[in-house]
């Protein structure tokens, strides 16, 4: 069959995202952000998300038509995140989705957060054909994938057990008196610290290493910098801000790295993929580089507009679906906030 053209609608978060893709090659990617309400708050907060995306949902839809010419009428299917996420984030999404497959009669498709975050590569670097390992990393999600398949073989191997990468990026950018979201901050003064300053722990690769070979745990590392300030604020010393910050950092990005590279190895995968908002960070990705270089493995890193979440990741998920001949979703087709990633279609 020719490439399907497919549109795609994210809302598991803070992102409303309308995506217009035709296979690999991408023709929309229309994004509004509610960042700067959650601002003020240190976090995103559901309810506010909830009612950015029913503001931003129409705007965002005729943004995407604008770009690509093509209106939802004209497209083969309609893809949308059905989980994982906000109960009440996805709830915009997937109504906004069953409204218009049920005005144009198309068929519709609840695809995997996740999933699409590690389909979106092929926008950029074209089909991978063979198994690929993924780590994702973001304010609500970390894990280790193993993907034989896009649409019906992805393997769990490892995820956090407590904070994501960037929740901990949040929470101690706010210990050190930065702004939300941390991560951004804390990568731009690290660049002026010395990141051996303070041997911050690195979670889960002691002895716990045997029975969580690829798992996370930052909440430890999280306290850790919390009682080097309290510390510091007792001996009434003002603490170095950039050195905190780039300890802090090598700390999460070697663990996430060491451990996204030994998967590679152990499943003989020779392509990791890396996706989420904190892909962008300049310190993970000097890491994964240089440890992938000696490992012999090729590092796949989307750019930074589809690194963080937007329709375009779920419109790509989507047209792979429509090409292998999935059956579509229901119309009654229910949200699920804790939808596994061995689950790609809803």
């Amino acid at each position: 069959m020719s490439e399907p053209l497919v549109m795609g609608i994210e809302s598991s978060c803070d992102e409303t995202g309308v995506g217009i893709v035709r296979g690999t090659e991408l023709l929309a990617h229309a994004l509004s952000s509610s960042m700067e309400q959650h601002a003020r708050f240190g976090g995103v907060v559901p309810e506010v998300a909830s009612r950015a995306h029913l503001e931003a949902m129409v705007p965002t839809l005729e943004q995407a038509y604008a770009e690509s010419g093509i209106r939802v009428q004209d497209v083969d299917a309609i893809a949308v995140t059905s989980g994982p996420g906000l109960t009440g984030a996805l709830l915009v999404g997937v109504a906004a989705a069953k409204a218009l497959a049920l005005a144009h009669d198309k068929p519709l498709y609840g695809v995997n957060h996740l999933a699409a975050h590690v389909a979106v590569d092929q926008l950029e670097h074209g089909r991978f054909d063979e198994r690929v390992a993924a780590l994702l990393v973001s304010g609500g999600h970390t894990e280790i994938l193993l993907v034989d398949d896009i649409v019906t073989d992805i393997t769990l191997l490892g995820q956090t057990i407590d904070d994501a990468a960037g929740e901990a990026f949040d929470k101690v950018a706010r210990l050190l008196g930065l702004p939300y979201p941390g991560g951004p901050h804390i990568d731009r003064v690290a660049v002026d610290g010395d990141p051996t300053t303070i041997k911050f722990p690195r979670g889960l690769t002691g002895r716990d290493l045997d029975k969580h070979r690829y798992d996370f745990s930052f909440s430890g590392l999280k306290s850790a910098v919390a009682r080097h300030v309290q510390h510091e604020d007792r001996m009434g010393r003002t603490f170095a801000v950039a050195d905190i910050a780039a300890s802090f950092q090598d700390s999460v990005c070697d663990v996430l790295t060491s451990k996204a590279i030994a998967a590679c190895i152990d499943y003989d995968v020779k392509t990791l993929i890396i996706g989420g908002g904190v892909a962008a960070n300049g310190r993970l990705r000097h890491f994964a580089e240089e440890r992938a270089a000696k490992a012999g493995i090729q590092i796949r890193v989307p750019r930074m507009g589809l690194c963080t979440d937007n329709g375009a990741m779920v419109a790509a998920l989507g047209a792979e679906v429509v090409r292998r001949g999935i059956a579509p979703s229901s119309l009654d087709l229910p949200v699920d906030s804790g939808m596994p990633v061995t689950q790609v279609v809803a």
